[in-house]
């Protein structure tokens, strides 16, 4: 499988979080919209397959397609970055400053969600004979989802807000070890194995995906789901997006970091 060892891997994530920082604002907003257009495709077809098959588990163990061609196309999540460009930060590489990885984060956010909305107004054309008639199976679906994952936590308050916010740490915790599993091997097959597990873990656990929520909850609307944008940004993409920022740094980032390369002095037994 062509195996790196940590401080082999956790050195090219820091590498890689400061080339995301220096990369042009145009190749930034493509690599971005390109990455939300497939993983909304991803999410849309792992949805199909629940639904026609009534297997949810089928369809959480084939999502990870989505998230394994994009990454093995160069393309950038939001819910990655997060966790790459502050190690750059940390690590203290020349030129990269916070307003630089606020910047990559601001252009990554923009060109994911243009790309998770332009796959939602297409398929909800597919679904509906461009808007010509109801939904069907599938499209109710994805309304559904929308209801239950926005209005569904508002009827909780605070407790709900909260509770989608520890759904966004969990989820970009296995999302960004699928990130970093496209860099534990040299090999095609080695990198879509150790990015497929953690993956497949988040999208049957119904964690909170940024990305994933910029396709699912326009989609929604679209195809009849009762809340507003007020609800979808304060009842989900907002703790959605924090969480998975604290998740992703705390858990894989700055764990993977402070171990393989601020690696603390080993103890002494003389």
């Amino acid at each position: 499988m062509s195996y790196l060892i940590p401080s082999e891997f956790v050195t090219k994530m820091v590498d890689s979080g400061e080339s995301k920082i220096y990369m042009s604002t145009r190749d930034t907003l493509i690599r971005a919209y390109m990455a939300g257009a497939i993983l909304g495709l991803a999410a849309v077809f792992a949805i199909t397959v629940a639904v026609t098959t009534s297997s949810p588990l089928l369809g959480a163990v084939l999502f990870p397609v989505g998230f394994c061609m994009l990454y093995l196309m160069g393309f950038d999540l939001l819910t990655g970055v997060f966790v790459l460009t502050p190690l750059a930060l940390l690590d203290k590489r020349p030129g990269v400053t916070l307003g630089g990885v606020f910047k990559n984060w601001g252009l990554v956010f923009v060109g994911n969600f243009a790309g998770a909305l332009t796959v939602a107004f297409m398929m909800a054309a597919v679904f509906t004979f461009f808007f010509s008639v109801e939904p069907g199976a599938v499209g109710q679906k994805i309304a559904g989802i929308g209801v239950a994952r926005t209005l569904g936590y508002a009827e909780h308050g605070t407790a709900g807000w909260f509770t989608i916010f520890v759904r966004g740490m969990l989820c970009n915790w296995m999302v960004s070890m699928g990130v970093v599993g496209a860099m534990v091997s040299t090999s095609v097959s080695g990198k879509v194995i150790a990015m497929w597990m953690p993956i497949m873990l988040f999208f049957f656990m119904g964690f909170e995906h940024s990305v994933v929520n910029m396709f699912l909850f326009p989609s929604a609307m679209i195809m009849g789901g009762n809340f507003s944008i007020m609800d979808y940004f304060l009842w989900n993409e907002i703790p959605t997006v924090l969480g998975n920022l604290v998740g992703g740094l705390a858990f894989t980032g700055l764990t993977l970091y402070s171990t393989h390369v601020r690696t603390a002095p080993q103890r002494s037994f003389s």
